[in-house]
């Protein structure tokens, strides 16, 4: 995928109402292109989220995470420094990751952290609470998939997704394949490459995966739009609101919320 070829599925991902784009990696402060396709959704009435790990920020990076209509999203593993890096495996990366948190806390950049456990001994209610100490206020809990770089004991399954894949959310890989969702990456539905986005998404092929996930997981994947309303978080729901839901993000229930069956 070019900066051209974001450029048109951020327009046509607009053009079908789509109110948010995530743009992930790797790690997407390196893409060159970025505040320009950053620049390209505001435009298009499209907010945004970057997920970055923060541990390096451009000074033009920070101007672009200032915007209105941005926000950015980072994953936090421990408040100890040495189990933070035996994760990430880049030296330093806690001291960083940790100051910039505190920049976009002082720079009031809307900012939510996910506290990834990838093991039972992990630091990660410490890790909380070391970010509540500098003023974090959105959390999300998740562990670790084995989709990805996360495989480590399974192969990629079902029974690693949420069954909200493809419900007002897609993926776009770097080759332009299309997902129902950034943690289903061995179901492809299509390839904006080759097809408009339109066309994936009402097409067979995703019509075919939105069947067998719905006979995978049953009609108790499914929240009630009033209590869990659509955000960038996977699911898109809270245990209050189904007990069938494992969140993953900031994922908070609205209103008064009543448990839907």
């Amino acid at each position: 995928m070019t900066a051209e070829d974001w450029s048109n599925v951020i327009d046509q991902a607009a053009g079908l109402g789509t109110g948010m784009v995530q743009f992930i990696g790797g790690e997407p402060t390196l893409y060159r292109a970025l505040p320009e396709l950053v620049d390209r959704a505001l435009s298009r009435g499209v907010q945004v989220e970057v997920y970055t790990n923060l541990v390096h920020v451009s000074p033009l990076m920070w101007t672009v995470f200032a915007q209105p209509g941005v926000r950015v999203a980072t994953s936090y593993y421990t408040d100890d420094a040495a189990e933070h890096e035996s994760i990430t495996r880049g030296r330093g990366s806690h001291a960083r990751t940790r100051a910039n948190i505190a920049e976009a806390v002082r720079r009031s950049i809307p900012l939510r952290v996910g506290l990834i456990d990838l093991a039972d001994d992990q630091r990660v209610n410490a890790a909380e609470a070391d970010l509540r100490g500098l003023g974090v206020t959105e959390f999300g809990r998740d562990h670790l998939r084995q989709v990805g770089r996360g495989v480590r004991t399974e192969q990629p399954s079902l029974a690693q997704l949420c069954g909200h894949c493809g419900q007002d959310k897609i993926a776009i890989a770097p080759d332009g394949s299309v997902w129902p969702c950034v943690f289903s990456r061995w179901i492809t539905v299509g390839n904006v490459r080759e097809r408009s986005l339109a066309e994936i998404i009402t097409g067979p092929t995703m019509r075919q995966t939105e069947e067998a996930l719905a006979v995978s997981f049953g009609p108790e994947a499914a929240c009630n739009p009033k209590c869990c309303p659509s955000t960038m978080c996977d699911p898109q729901c809270s245990p209050s609101c189904s007990p069938s839901c494992r969140p993953a993000g900031n994922c908070r229930p609205t209103g008064n919320c009543a448990p839907h069956y």
